[in-house]
């Protein structure tokens, strides 16, 4: 039954990304609010979510939803919710929390109150007075929003960007989830040819070749519900089968990635080794000021250095002078930049046909959409 009401949070400006590959995954009735999507599911679709979401942070088991002005109103409107179907007797659980204009703001006090609130509820139900906690881990968070209270477990456990293939990074590196979406953004797809002139760790051209081979995101790595009784092992089996199944192993993907740091290459190689697509991405040292462009209708994709350091503003200002000398007259490539300078146009020497406005962690940060001719075939 599809029950259950899920929520998949996600960065500001992504939620139609989010939304997007929920229907791609054949969910309706989507409603779409500041960092989040909401959606029915049953339990097996907590499971094919987790594996499948590529732009998402985590997915959310909503509870319940309710208006609490007093703690004494939280604090009864949180026991009545049905935590006994979700909580085992062994079960460890948190309680993290945010209010946002609110009267109750103190957000120490309302966590206090929502774990005293589950305990009650618990020890009438398992009729005990004290919880070992030694189970699997359910995090509650208690969220206020003008007085509106929804009450959430996470099923995700550690964030969805962390997909489990990144053993090292560069600095600064870019997370997972924003680097799949600047893809999905683009008009990259599996038969064209994908190019990253400053790939760092190897983000965005591993996370291409996920979506070029349609290996789910989350196959190589553990959630907080896989230990929940309530999710039984074999809706896991199941899942994860066919996301196997959905592999395609036949594609020839054509994704280059550069970056002048030797080291950097390395990392990125090995990275893509432990994403399992290192046979997709071609990996080159090289300067992005001294490359020539050899074909038409490319796509580059790339989060080119900021220059947030005092002293190297002048330097990106090259830099980004550079990369406009190369395009100059390439008008059949399509480009797309990420970077926090607000000036970018201007060095870059054209103006972009769409810019979106980000999140690259804390750093605002706008995406530059340059639109080149698509192929005739």
């Amino acid at each position: 039954m599809k029950n259950l009401k899920l929520i998949a949070t996600t960065s500001f400006g992504l939620e139609a990304i989010v939304k997007k590959e929920l229907m791609d995954l054949s969910y309706t009735d989507l409603k779409v609010s500041d960092g989040k999507v909401t959606f029915m599911g049953g339990k097996e679709d907590i499971v094919r979510t987790n594996l499948w979401l590529r732009s998402a942070d985590r997915i959310l088991l909503e509870m319940g939803e309710f208006k609490a002005l007093t703690f004494e109103e939280l604090f009864e409107k949180t026991k009545a919710l049905p935590w006994d179907e979700w909580i085992p007797i062994d079960g460890k659980f948190t309680v993290t929390g945010k209010s946002v204009k609110s009267k109750l703001y103190s957000v120490p006090d309302c966590q206090a109150i929502v774990k005293k609130a589950v305990v009650e509820k618990l020890k009438n139900k398992y009729q005990v007075e004290w919880f070992k906690e030694s189970g699997a881990e359910y995090t509650i968070q208690v969220s206020l929003l003008k007085d509106l209270a929804s009450l959430t477990i996470d099923t995700s456990g550690t964030g969805l960007h962390k997909r489990g293939y990144r053993q090292k990074a560069v600095e600064a590196p870019l997370r997972e989830t924003l680097a799949a979406a600047l893809i999905q953004l683009s008009y990259w797809n599996k038969n064209r040819s994908l190019y990253d002139f400053f790939c760092g760790s190897g983000t965005i051209p591993i996370e291409a070749a996920l979506i070029g081979k349609n290996i789910a995101p989350g196959l190589n790595r553990n959630f907080a519900c896989m230990d929940w009784p309530q999710i039984e092992k074999e809706i896991w089996k199941k899942e994860k089968t066919a996301a196997y199944k959905a592999i395609d192993q036949e594609v020839q993907l054509k994704i280059t990635a550069y970056d002048i740091d030797p080291e950097a290459i390395c990392i990125a190689k090995e990275n893509a080794r432990e994403a399992g697509v290192d046979d997709c991405i071609r990996f080159e040292v090289k300067d992005a000021k001294k490359i020539n462009i050899q074909e038409p209708y490319g796509i580059l994709i790339t989060n080119p250095p900021y220059g947030e350091r005092l002293g190297e503003r002048e330097e990106i200002k090259n830099l980004y002078k550079s990369l406009g000398k190369i395009f100059k007259d390439e008008s059949t490539w399509s480009l797309y930049f990420l970077t926090s300078v607000e000036e970018f146009e201007k060095y870059f020497g054209k103006k972009a046909n769409k810019k979106r406005k980000l999140y690259n962690g804390r750093i605002k940060v706008d995406y530059y959409q340059y639109f080149g001719q698509k192929p005739s075939n």
